[in-house]
């Protein structure tokens, strides 16, 4: 019997640094819905407040400065609305164990329950699987299914997360459905928190390859 097909989740974070159990806080969460391998229109997107400097190697790849963060909301104060948003589907990422390993630090440290790996799906590992012996950073991966990733001059939550389900798509579908994938939006930039709220809810340490991979 063949099952209906079900929402997936492609999410990205960016970090103070490379080990969530080194002190390493997330300061940005994007999220991007896919049902039936195209978008729906949902996101969720919020800046974080570290609580701690972000080092000027971590700015240098995604731009958010300590003062910039300043006045954003901890993560604490967002963690309802991410999971909410996330629900119980299949989450998406790229080089997964990376973004997992720092939500479920911020988790803990928020006082909710960890996502489970077993409902992870790592596009790295797809990558690897599907191209053995080619690059497989999202940048190199974009370029090889001619997604455009010219807005991508920095590192960013929402707009990696963006890429990223272009890519999982062409990964995973035949280029028709990627197709139907919308042109990529500008990542804002003066934005707390964006959350588009759907009718019903849905029902280790970190190498420096790690984050290279990411």
């Amino acid at each position: 019997m063949l099952l209906p097909p079900m929402p997936e989740i492609v999410i990205d974070t960016e970090t103070t640094g490379l080990d969530p159990l080194d002190g390493d806080r997330i300061v940005e969460i994007g999220a991007v819905e896919l049902y039936n391998s195209s978008p729906t229109g949902q996101t969720f997107h919020s800046y974080v407040y570290p609580q701690r400097v972000v080092p000027a190697d971590a700015v240098a790849v995604h731009g958010l400065t300590t003062e910039f963060l300043d006045d954003k909301p901890r993560f604490d104060a967002v963690a309802d609305e991410f999971l909410a948003f996330v629900g119980d589907v299949p989450l998406v990422a790229h080089n997964a164990g990376f973004d997992i390993a720092f939500l479920n630090a911020e988790l803990k440290r928020a006082g909710r329950a960890p996502i489970a790996t077993e409902r992870v799906v790592d596009t790295l590992v797809l990558a690897r699987r599907k191209h053995p012996g080619g690059h497989h950073t999202l940048d190199d991966l974009c370029a090889r299914y001619g997604v455009d990733r010219s807005r991508r001059t920095q590192h960013g939550a929402l707009l990696d997360a963006e890429l990223l389900a272009a890519v999982y798509v062409e990964l995973t579908c035949d280029r028709q459905a990627a197709m139907r994938l919308d042109a990529i939006r500008p990542e804002p930039s003066n934005v707390t928190t964006i959350v588009r709220v759907r009718p019903n809810t849905l029902p280790a340490r970190v190498s420096h390859a790690d984050r290279a991979a990411h």
